[in-house]
C-alpha cells in the first residue's frame, strides 16, 4: 500500500510547523498587539529586517519535516518540480493588477499531495521564485508564510469528489486570495508614512482601533490587487483544476510514495 501525500504530517512535522507557524503569527501581528514604549516600535524601521530571520527558520523546520514525514527521493523531485513550475509562472504575472497565476499550483498541489506537502511546496516556491527574480528583501519571510499557510491549508480542507470538490477548491482559492492580501499588508503598513489617521498605524492604540485601520488601508490600498487575484484563481481551478489534480494524484500512485511493504506468508 502506498500513501498519496508526499509529506505525511508526523509528530515531528506537526510540531516544527506548529512552531514556525506562531513565528508566523508573532511576527505578522506584533502591531496589533505591540505596546507603545516596546523595542519594536521604538526601532521600527529595523522590525522589517529583524523579521528576515524567518527564513532560514522556515528553511530548516521544513527540512526537518522531510525525516519525521519519510519524504524519499521520489517526493523531494516532485516538490522541486512544482517549485520550478512556481518559478516560473510568477515572472509571467508579475504581480501586475494581482494576476498571479502561482496561486492554482499551490491550492492542487497540496490538495492532492497533502497539507504537508503543501506547506513545504509554498516555502520553497516562493524562496526560489525570488531568488529567481531578484525578489530578496524583507518581505519575502512573510510571503513563504503565507504561501505556506495557504498550501497547507488546501490539503486540509474537508473531503469530496467530483464536482463538489473543485468548487470547494475554487472557494478556497477566492479566499485565501484575499486573505493572503490582507497578511502581506501587515508586514509594511506600520512602517507607512503620511497615511491618513483613518488608515494609519498608532501605536497604543486598542487592538480593534488598529484591526479597523488595517482592515481600511487592505481596501483603500490592496483591493484592487485581491479581487483579480481571487477572480483568476477561481476561473483557472474551475476550468483545469480537475486534470491538474487527476495528473498530480496519478503521479502521486505511480510514484509510491512511502511505500509500506506487505509479507505474506507462502504456504
Amino acid at each position: 500500500m502506498s500513501d498519496s501525500r508526499a509529506l505525511r504530517l508526523g509528530p515531528r512535522s506537526i510540531t516544527t510547523i506548529a512552531a514556525t507557524s506562531l513565528v508566523g503569527i508573532i511576527a505578522f501581528g506584533w502591531p496589533l498587539i505591540a505596546a507603545p514604549t516596546s523595542s519594536v516600535v521604538a526601532h521600527a524601521a529595523d522590525a522589517p529586517w529583524l523579521f528576515a530571520i524567518v527564513v532560514p527558520l522556515m528553511l530548516a523546520v521544513v527540512v526537518a519535516s522531510f525525516t519525521d514525514g519519510g519524504m524519499d527521493a521520489k517526493a523531494i523531485a516532485l516538490l522541486g518540480v512544482l517549485a520550478a513550475v512556481v518559478s516560473v509562472l510568477r515572472p509571467l504575472g508579475g504581480g501586475t493588477a494581482g494576476l498571479e497565476p502561482i496561486w492554482v499550483v499551490l491550492v492542487l498541489g497540496g490538495r492532492a499531495l497533502g497539507p504537508g506537502f503543501g506547506f513545504a511546496l509554498g516555502a520553497v516556491s516562493l524562496f526560489s521564485s525570488a531568488l529567481l527574480t531578484g525578489g530578496v528583501g524583507p518581505w519575502l519571510p512573510f510571503q513563504m508564510l503565507g504561501a505556506a499557510w495557504v498550501g497547507l491549508g488546501a490539503g486540509l480542507l474537508p473531503r469530496a469528489t467530483g464536482r463538489a470538490e473543485i468548487t470547494l477548491l475554487a472557494a478556497y482559492g477566492a479566499v485565501a486570495s484575499f486573505a493572503y492580501g490582507l497578511l502581506l499588508n501587515l508586514w509594511f503598513w506600520p512602517f507607512t508614512a503620511n497615511l491618513p489617521a483613518a488608515v494609519s498605524y498608532i501605536p497604543g492604540a486598542s487592538i480593534l482601533a488598529n484591526l479597523l485601520a488595517w482592515i481600511k488601508f487592505t481596501v483603500v490600498t490592496s483591493l484592487g490587487y485581491d479581487i483579480p487575484r481571487a477572480v483568476l484563481t477561481v476561473t483557472l481551478i474551475l476550468i483545469a483544476g480537475a486534470p491538474i489534480l487527476h495528473a498530480l494524484r496519478r503521479v502521486s500512485r505511480r510514484a509510491a510514495f512511502n511505500p509500506q511493504p506487505k509479507f505474506v506468508r507462502v504456504p
